[in-house]
């Protein structure tokens, strides 16, 4: 018996890191979840991996009409939509005096447009059937978790653009709190810190992805990955799971009066990713 029991999760970016790790404990509590991952292969993996109930859409949220096919699949699947974390992310790190326009729009694309468009593709299933759950007298929560980080909420050297992404979430998270409390889907985000995925490991050759065919470099160099202690009062970057028991929390029932918010899951780190 888990607290999720019947309710059906998208987690966008999940076939690894944290949200893996949230598709992971969603699941365990009785959610169906629709994993997604730009590479099908390595989200099909993680979908015949997880216990429950899952759907895999693989592909470029940032291609025409993806938003849209990811709400679709999870609609033919499973008839209905409770729960939606915008989680997918990665950055491209210059400062702002060599950065490309190229890059400059991939992260907005990716950190602002693709959650945009996933709740715009998803506003008739969960605004309809407030509505009709209203006019009967019920209330029933459903969720949306925007993921940001404090690089968007204190800004962070080298991140000029996903730095103004992540904070631009924050903008949308509160905005959409303000138009769909009513419908009573509670909007949320998180600020994530220093948390060990290939975003903050090792800046070395083999940690890589691939993005349209083009080679994208992940991770930080380990001169600031010997910052952590010093930057972190708990005196350690988080794990993934640790990161989603944050987002596990707005999905829960314990969160229905918590809306509009921005939940920092950091481990007290009062500073940017690494400055």
């Amino acid at each position: 018996m888990g607290v999720l029991d019947d309710k059906v999760a998208i987690v966008t970016g999940s076939a690894r890191g944290i949200g893996r790790a949230t598709a992971e404990l969603l699941s365990s509590q009785g959610a169906k979840v629709l994993i997604n991952d730009l590479d099908a292969d390595v989200a099909q993996q993680t979908a015949d991996e997880i216990d429950g109930e899952t759907v895999v859409y693989g592909g470029d949220l940032t291609a025409d009409g993806a938003p849209d096919e990811l709400l679709k699949t999870a609609i033919d699947a499973f008839g209905k939509i409770d729960i939606i974390v915008n989680n997918a992310g990665y950055t491209l790190d210059a400062p702002i005096h060599k950065m490309s326009d190229d890059w400059w729009e991939k992260m907005l694309a990716i950190h602002v447009t693709v959650p945009f468009k996933v709740i715009r593709a998803a506003a008739p299933h969960l605004r309809e059937p407030a509505k009709a759950e209203r006019e009967r007298g019920e209330e029933v929560f459903r969720k949306i978790v925007n993921v940001s980080s404090i690089s968007g909420t204190m800004g962070n050297a080298g991140q000029a653009n996903y730095s103004a992404g992540k904070s631009a979430v924050v903008g949308l998270t509160k905005t959409l709190a303000k138009e769909w409390g009513q419908f009573k889907v509670n909007v949320n985000a998180v600020a994530f810190g220093w948390i060990e995925t290939r975003l903050t490991a090792p800046k070395v050759d083999e940690n890589v992805m691939e993005i349209g065919g083009e080679k994208v470099q992940l991770g930080i160099p380990e001169q600031a990955r010997g910052m952590a202690g010093f930057l972190i009062p708990l005196g350690r970057p988080g794990t993934p799971e640790e990161a989603a028991g944050g987002v596990f929390f707005l999905c829960s029932p314990w969160s229905n009066y918590v809306h509009g918010q921005v939940l920092n899951v950091t481990g007290g780190q009062f500073t940017g990713m690494t400055t």
